[in-house]
C-alpha cells in the first residue's frame, strides 16, 4: 500500500532518451501497486516519440523546450485544469522546478535539497531521503522507496507493439543474416567513437561473424558525418537506417543479435529489450550510466585507468574514447558470440 494515493499522478522527466527509458519502470511499478493509476508524464517532443503508444502511459503532456517562454506557458495551460495525487519530479533542474510548481498536487516528491540543483527544492513539498550517488535506475526507484511501492521485478514494456510488427517484419524480410545494429553517434562528441574504427568493425562483424551491420541514430549533422565516412571506408557495405525514429529503432533492436553502442539513450533501450548490447564508454562515470544489472561484460570501460576503482560520481572524463580500439570492440563480440549468441537472434 503506497503512503499517498496513486489514483492521479504526474511524472516531470522531459528530456533525454536515456532518461525516458530508465522511467518506465518506475511506472511499471506504479500500475502494479495501483492498476488503475491514471499517469500523466510531461515530456519534450523527441523522447515523447519513444514512449507514445505505451499501454501503461494513459497522457504525454509535450513541452515544447525550443518555444523559450511561450513553451511554458503552453504547458502551464495544459497542467491548469488537471488535479493530481502525485507529482513525481525526476530532474533537478531549474526548468522541471517551474513545471512542478505549475501542477496541483498535495504532494510534490522530488529530490534531497543536495541533489536537487538549480534551487529546484524549492518547488516541491517532500524529498526523498539524503543517497549516495548510484545508478540512475536505482537513483529513479529511491522515489518508490519512499512511497513504499515495490519495483522488482523490472519491466520496461518498450515494445515494439503490435502494430508495429508489420514493419519489422519487412526490415529482417530483407536481411539475410542476423543484424548488428551500431550506434554511430551520440548527442555529445565526447562519447563518440571514430567512425572510421566503426568502417573496421563493419567489415569485420560481416566477414569474420556472418553478421548484417546496420547503421542507426538520427539525422544530426554529426551522425550523417559519421554515416559518411563509415559508407565510404567499409569494403562489406553496412545498411543504413539512420532517422528511422526512436519506434523504429525498437523493432530494429528487438529483431538484432547483438547490438554495438556508445553511451547515448539506444544503449537503455537495447537493455530494456534485453538485447545484448556491447557499450563503449569513457566520458561518463558508467557505474551511474551503463547498462542496467545486464550486459556488463561486455562493456567496454575506458573511463577508468587500468586498475583504477573509481567511485559512482557525476564527474565526466574528456578525450578517453581514442583509448577504445577495434580490437577491443571484436573482442567483446567474441565474448558475446561465446556467451549470447545461441539465444540472441529471434
Amino acid at each position: 500500500m503506497s503512503r499517498v494515493p496513486l489514483d492521479r499522478v504526474c511524472i516531470v522527466m522531459m528530456s533525454a532518451v536515456g532518461d525516458a527509458v530508465h522511467v518506465l519502470p518506475v511506472i511499471t511499478a506504479l500500475k502494479r501497486a495501483n492498476p488503475s493509476t491514471h499517469i500523466t508524464w510531461v515530456l519534450q517532443p523527441g523522447p515523447a516519440t519513444l514512449v507514445r503508444g505505451h499501454p501503461l502511459v494513459d497522457e504525454i503532456l509535450l513541452f515544447e523546450r525550443s518555444a523559450g517562454l511561450r513553451g511554458f506557458l503552453d504547458i502551464r495551460r495544459e497542467l491548469r485544469t488537471r488535479r493530481f495525487d502525485l507529482v513525481i519530479n525526476l530532474q533537478v533542474y531549474f526548468k522541471a522546478g517551474i513545471i512542478t510548481s505549475f501542477t496541483h498536487a498535495p504532494v510534490k516528491l522530488g529530490f534531497d535539497r543536495a541533489r536537487a540543483r538549480d534551487f529546484n527544492w524549492l518547488f516541491t513539498t517532500d524529498k526523498i531521503a539524503p543517497h549516495a550517488t548510484q545508478h540512475v535506475q536505482d537513483q529513479y526507484f529511491e522515489f518508490c522507496d519512499w512511497l513504499e511501492v515495490p519495483h522488482e521485478r523490472v519491466e520496461w514494456g518498450l515494445g515494439p507493439w503490435p502494430d508495429e510488427r508489420e514493419w519489422q517484419r519487412e526490415f529482417y524480410s530483407k536481411l539475410e543474416r542476423p543484424a548488428a545494429p551500431i550506434v554511430v553517434a551520440t548527442s555529445k562528441a565526447d562519447k563518440d567513437w571514430m567512425p572510421e574504427r566503426w568502417a573496421e568493425v563493419c567489415d569485420a562483424l560481416y566477414s569474420d561473424f556472418g553478421m548484417q551491420p546496420v547503421l542507426v541514430g538520427g539525422r544530426s549533422p554529426r551522425e550523417e558525418h559519421a554515416e559518411r565516412v563509415i559508407l565510404e571506408r567499409a569494403r562489406s557495405k553496412p545498411i543504413s537506417a539512420l532517422g528511422s525514429g526512436l519506434r523504429k529503432l525498437v523493432s530494429i533492436f528487438d529483431g538484432a543479435a547483438v547490438v554495438l553502442s556508445p553511451d547515448t539513450g539506444p544503449l537503455h533501450i537495447s537493455v530494456a529489450l534485453d538485447r545484448p548490447v556491447v557499450s563503449l564508454i569513457g566520458y561518463s562515470n558508467p557505474k551511474r550510466v551503463g547498462p542496467y544489472r545486464k550486459f556488463r561484460d561486455l562493456m567496454i570501460d575506458v573511463y577508468g585507468d587500468p586498475g583504477e576503482d573509481y567511485p559512482i560520481s557525476m564527474e565526466n572524463r574528456t578525450g578517453r574514447m581514442s583509448r577504445i580500439s577495434v580490437r577491443d570492440v571484436l573482442d567483446k563480440v567474441e565474448l558475446w558470440r561465446a556467451q549470447y549468441a545461441a539465444g540472441a537472434s529471434h
